[in-house]
């Protein structure tokens, strides 16, 4: 069947838009019943889940794992991960254990500033906004009082308001940029709410001023929206530890030859965008895991990653490494803009209960533990990489997805586990073990 253009969609109930499916798209009936295996058997909780986004249908439900033997800052942590990726959580378990021996990840937070702009057009003389700057700004301040009252007391709250000319887009296109403190909460709709307001304030100030000829009390707002970028929301993860006290690895390759071949690696990383590509990837795979299961916003946090991996204009590694005097060092500079109130952290049963397995951190704490496991990731992938190869240990990760596509039995998949121990996996290899026809 084609699919239809539909009106009223969103009022449809989930009964109503499943019979639709079958209607409109031929799903199989039986196909669509097995949507009530994905609901909540508590209604109040379906109720929640179901106000997070539009048009549900059901629960997608991804894998949610603990990752233990962190130790960050000198306490130990088991961090909750929610991914799909088969070998994610045990890589980045394997790194917390090895690192945990050797002194643990070391964190420091070197900023929790965000970003919202409104861009206008203003057909003025640029000095003359320049001249009358500190007075917008007051006015603009004075007027979201009631808004940032309570984040003011908290201590957070703007920061600071700057004016800058987009000169390069059009000679009378400004922006205000606001710098803002959000404190435990990520504050996206503190800071929309703030701009919005700003902007408003802004169309009244030059019209009701006398300042401004009648040309020119014709302001145009463009929008009003936070930056994903936080450059100044960043946090600093390493670990290190003499080469003598780097152990000795599964492939026969001694601490000298290791160090130096991942120095290389980062190196790589660094110049060539393809392989910073997958590196930086590495990274998000154990980040963007803890940003699900503690309820915040895994896409602006990679948004903010990616660009600060470009920020000298040019795409590189996220993560550094050196070896200095007998010592290797491996960390890393990362923005991440998240928080521990409001939003899903809140509302999600699972984000809180995340929260509550990590202790409850506020903020800056969570910033140090994401960062931690996103640096681990990365250590575990290089670290496999330059050894025996990512395959090896991905694919025996992913043996028992083969196992369970091709419908294997437990008695198969015992005989398969064993027998694929010094084989190498591939779904051709585990289908002929199986004897399976094509």
């Amino acid at each position: 069947m084609k699919n239809k253009l539909v009106t009223g969609f969103s009022k449809l109930s989930k009964k109503e838009k499943t019979t639709w499916l079958s209607d409109n798209l031929g799903i199989n009936t039986a196909t669509l019943d097995k949507l009530k295996d994905f609901q909540c058997h508590d209604q109040k909780t379906q109720d929640i889940i179901d106000g997070f986004s539009e048009n549900t249908i059901a629960n997608f439900y991804l894998p949610y794992g603990l990752s233990p033997n962190f130790l960050i800052d000198g306490e130990v942590y088991c961090v909750p991960m929610a991914i799909e990726e088969s070998s994610v959580v045990a890589a980045a378990s394997a790194a917390a254990k090895y690192w945990s021996e050797r002194g643990g990840f070391r964190t420091t937070i070197l900023g929790t500033t965000k970003v919202g702009q409104v861009h206008f057009s203003w057909n003025g003389e640029y000095q003359k906004l320049i001249a009358n700057f500190e007075n917008i700004k007051t006015t603009l301040l004075g007027s979201v009082g009631e808004i940032t009252y309570n984040m003011n007391k908290r201590g957070g709250g703007i920061k600071d308001i700057e004016l800058i000319s987009l000169a390069k887009v059009g000679s009378n296109i400004y922006q205000l940029r606001v710098t803002f403190e959000t404190c435990d909460s990520m504050g996206a709709n503190f800071i929309n709410t703030v701009l919005e307001q700003f902007a408003q304030t802004l169309e009244d100030y030059f019209m009701q001023h006398d300042t401004f000829n009648d040309d020119e009390k014709d302001i145009n707002i463009i929008m009003s929206i936070l930056s994903n970028y936080t450059p100044e929301c960043l946090v600093r993860v390493e670990v290190s530890c003499p080469i003598d006290e780097i152990g000795t690895f599964s492939n026969g390759m001694m601490a000298e030859q290791l160090v130096e071949k991942f120095k290389l690696a980062v190196q790589i990383a660094k110049e060539d965008v393809y392989r910073a590509t997958t590196h930086n990837k590495g990274i998000f795979n154990g980040i963007d895991a803890v940003i699900l299961a503690t309820g915040n916003d895994f896409r602006a946090t990679e948004a903010a990653g990616h660009a600060y991996a470009a920020r000298d204009g040019r795409y590189r590694s996220l993560s550094n490494c050196e070896i200095t005097d007998g010592v290797f060092r491996f960390w890393m500079d990362i923005p991440l803009a998240i928080g521990t109130v409001g939003g899903l952290t809140s509302l999600h049963p699972l984000a809180k209960l995340s929260l509550e397995i990590l202790g409850n951190p506020d903020a800056k704490k969570l910033m140090s533990i994401i960062a931690s496991v996103g640096l681990a990731q990365n250590f575990a992938a290089v670290r496999s990489l330059i050894t025996t190869g990512i395959q090896q240990g991905h694919m025996k990760m992913h043996l028992l997805n083969i196992l369970n596509h091709l419908g294997a039995n437990d008695e198969q998949k015992e005989e398969a586990i064993s027998y694929f121990q010094n084989q190498t996996i591939s779904f051709a290899a585990v289908r002929t073990f199986l004897s399976i026809e094509v």
